[in-house]
């Protein structure tokens, strides 16, 4: 396949201690023909400085003086990018060096405009457990079960021409996914493990009780569900959420 060129879509904020190892899983991509975009949200440690003195030219750094949030600033990122295709990557998750000329290929095969992949959950450098994608997703699926990682993702713009993601500070990817769903496309996964996401020891706990307050926020808020209809693809997704951190 002749390579199209992939725009890598980088927020940052705070992100001193994973960053480097983070671009450094993509400019080790197998696949070369790729713009790192970065918008750096107001960080006040040494992100910025850190990115700098990586000195390729493959890399674009745009620097916020206010804080935004992640989706605002990947808003800004994809305003930027010139790719056929869009990579989404968080500053502290990485990818495997053949990450993105597998999944390329395997859209290629699949004439697929939206694609993910499985991948494996990091704790202090131990990988805890990697969590399998089923096939493909629609809508409804992904309301049941959010297992697309965002680190994961790449979409064909030739296909799926209009990305933005909603204004709001978590649950920003999901959302997006669904908006894209809705529209009747369909997402299709790779079940290969190609990105480690990386949690940290110090939020796993805090983060659980969030994460469901804000997934069933976005339910009933951003996708408008009955409230039945919400508490069944909750109690679907809690199963999910569960089996995805034991298997």
């Amino acid at each position: 396949m002749k390579e199209k060129l992939v725009s890598v879509i980088i927020p940052t904020y705070n992100s001193e201690a994973t960053i480097a190892k983070t671009i450094s899983s993509v400019l080790n991509q197998s696949y070369k023909s790729l713009e790192i975009i970065i918008v750096d949200d107001a960080s006040n440690d040494k992100t910025v400085q850190i990115i700098q003195d990586i000195d390729k030219s493959q890399i674009s750094l745009f620097v916020l003086k206010q804080n935004i949030g992640a989706a605002e600033a990947r808003n800004i990122a994809l305003s930027k990018g010139r790719g056929r295709f869009i990579a989404f990557l968080d500053s502290d998750d990485t990818w495997y060096p053949e990450k993105l000329a597998r999944q390329l290929r395997f859209m290629e095969e699949h004439q697929a405009g939206f694609s993910f992949t499985a991948y494996e959950r990091v704790v202090a450098s131990t990988v805890k457990n990697t969590v399998q994608v089923p096939r493909r997703l629609a809508y409804n699926d992904l309301l049941r079960n959010t297992i697309i990682n965002c680190s994961t993702v790449v979409i064909d713009r030739k296909r799926i021409n209009h990305i933005k993601m909603p204004s709001i500070r978590t649950r920003q990817d999901t959302a997006t996914w669904l908006s894209i769903l809705k529209k009747g496309h369909v997402a299709y996964g790779l079940n290969q493990v190609l990105a480690s996401y990386n949690l940290r020891n110090d939020s796993l706990s805090s983060k659980k009780g969030k994460m469901a307050m804000q997934t069933w926020k976005m339910y009933r808020e951003q996708e408008k569900l009955s409230y039945w209809h919400a508490a069944i693809c909750f109690t679907c997704y809690a199963y999910n959420a569960v089996r995805k951190r034991i298997i």
